[in-house]
């Protein structure tokens, strides 16, 4: 454990944004996996309406510097392409 008062207070800050980030991320994680579902069971309609809040989700985590910008590009681009494909 950290003496000096500044290094203590990083350590509480940095595990602060570590949830933080850590819950974002698994909202999109758990988002994918809802679009993902929808795409095994061949729900068009279930697919683009999840679609869209996937995507929301992913930007906002991009604005909030959870995912880098690529990523999130990457990402978004893969799970728009498998909505696409099921056409």
């Amino acid at each position: 454990m950290a003496n000096i008062k500044s290094a203590k207070k990083r350590i509480l800050v940095n595990e602060t944004k570590a949830a933080r980030n850590k819950a974002i991320r698994s909202k999109v994680k758990t988002t994918v996996k809802k679009l993902d579902a929808a795409i095994v069971a061949g729900d068009k309609a279930a697919a683009q309406t999840t679609l869209i809040s996937a995507i929301t989700d992913i930007d906002k985590a991009t604005t909030k510097g959870v995912y880098h910008k690529n990523t999130a590009s990457r990402k978004v681009s893969r799970i728009t392409k498998a909505v696409n494909a099921m056409a």
